[in-house]
């Protein structure tokens, strides 16, 4: 007689094992998370991962002993994603991209395998859609599709034997893609697709094939309402590379931001804007962040940010306004907030203009968010500049650190941030005193201050 499957509790939140229901998990804190599981019965040990029988042929060696080889990248033949990625794909590696539901994640991936099965054998693999769904999207962006295999299941098992007859995973990097994470499920696993341990599961069997065949993999995966990507938070650590897709309702700009890269760099930016025929590049991302005014307004500063390794032009607008509360509004968008109640307290202090009585409104042109420091000095520049009513001087940028002692710290990457400003076509750019070259680019005039009230000054 068999005996009954055992239940055990599993958080939604961190994926923890409870031996009992609880209103609050035990491990992180989070209540109404546990949901009943039932436990995968237990493996004898022994073979590959089981016990010590394969280890044998192990042994510890130093790290001078390994050899650094130069990593080879496969192009996407989308450069804003192979900008993102750091190059292009690494083989063996596994990326996962998140954003809201109909941002673009699947017409992103299915542009850029379409683009990499004239090179390498290539597999999509939906969870969601059926196969007509999809060949009629890639007729809509008129893909060519004559290389592209698709597959629609969701079974782990099945679908990495499938991969194998298909052509992916052998010698040589191949590329597949799995939308999404959370449609997928394990038969070693009893519970519902979307749970805690199916994603754990279904993403640890992904990742062991990845590796072990130098399958590059896609997976697609959701989010929550909050914002991030559903599933246990160990999702994250299991996988090389996550992206967050990005975009404001009503928007046709999408951006894709790297949180994660073992191969590249962090918080690189690509842009694209979504057309009927799909996504398309933005060569020149500063030029839609900056809007054109037929005439000087108040309010308004540029500011010379910086993304990654990408210097951006962004237009950061203010307004001041009289308030009737006795708490006046500070309200911040694509900037920190507290930040914001900071400067202005930098503001009176040090340069006596007093904003206790005002509505202060600050807006990001674009839905880009600036989380840099080196935005200080273009936000109270167009604050004071709202508050007085007196546009600032046309074809000016600022980018500087404001300190509590009202001094301008300098920012990293200054020349970087000078050359963009000039190459777009600005006339003057203050900047902090520490930032400034021995010699200022031919038609550009270079304002180094060290203080708060000395850019004031130079206005």
């Amino acid at each position: 007689m068999s005996r009954p499957a055992k239940t055990i509790y599993t958080c939604g939140s961190c994926g923890s094992q409870q031996p009992k229901w609880a209103g609050q998990c035990p491990d992180c804190g989070a209540w109404n998370t546990l949901e009943e599981t039932v436990a995968a019965p237990a493996k004898a040990p022994g073979g590959r991962f089981g016990g010590y029988a394969g280890d044998a042929g192990l042994q510890v060696r130093t790290l001078s002993e390994v050899s650094a080889e130069t990593t080879d990248r496969t192009p996407t033949g989308l450069s804003e994603l192979d900008r993102v990625l750091g190059g292009g794909l690494v083989q063996g590696s596994v990326v996962l991209i998140g954003g809201d539901p109909g941002i673009g994640k699947s017409t992103l991936l299915i542009q850029a395998l379409a683009s990499l099965s004239d090179r390498l054998p290539s597999l999509y693999v939906s969870g969601e859609e059926s196969a007509e769904q999809i060949s009629l999207r890639a007729q809509r962006l008129g893909l060519p599709a004559e290389r592209l295999q698709l597959l629609t299941e969701t079974c782990v098992e099945r679908i990495l034997q499938i991969a194998g007859k298909a052509g992916v995973g052998k010698s040589g990097a191949k590329i597949m893609v799995l939308d999404s994470i959370q449609t997928f499920y394990s038969e070693q696993l009893q519970s519902a697709p979307g749970s805690v341990s199916q994603v754990r599961e279904s993403a640890a069997q992904l990742v062991r094939f990845a590796k072990q065949t130098g399958t590059s993999l896609f997976l697609v995966g959701h989010v929550t309402k909050e914002g991030a990507l559903a599933g246990p938070r160990v999702l994250e650590h299991m996988v090389d590379t996550v992206l967050y897709f990005e975009g404001e309702a009503g928007s046709q700009f999408r951006l894709v931001r790297a949180i994660k890269n073992r191969f590249g760099a962090v918080n690189e930016l690509g842009v694209f804007a979504m057309t009927d025929k799909g996504l398309k590049e933005i060569a020149n991302p500063s030029a839609i962040f900056l809007s054109s005014h037929d005439e000087a307004v108040a309010g308004s500063a540029i500011l010379v940010t910086r993304e990654g390794t990408r210097p951006l032009m962004v237009e950061v607008q203010a307004l001041v306004d009289q308030s009737p509360l006795a708490n006046p509004r500070r309200v911040a968008l694509g900037l920190e907030q507290n930040r914001l109640s900071m400067l202005l307290a930098v503001l009176h202090r040090h340069c006596g203009i007093a904003l206790f009585d005002q509505d202060v409104y600050l807006n990001v042109v674009g839905g880009v968010r600036i989380s840099e420091t080196a935005a200080d000095l273009a936000v109270l520049l167009a604050v004071l500049s709202s508050f007085r009513d007196r546009p600032l001087p046309p074809r000016m940028a600022a980018f500087g650190e404001v300190g509590l002692a009202g001094e301008i710290r300098p920012v990293p990457n200054g020349q970087d941030r000078l050359r963009e400003a000039v190459k777009h076509g600005f006339k003057r750019v203050i900047m902090p005193k520490a930032n400034a070259p021995k010699q200022a680019p031919e038609g550009v005039e270079v304002v180094a201050v060290s203080r708060l009230s000395e850019a004031l000054d130079a206005l």
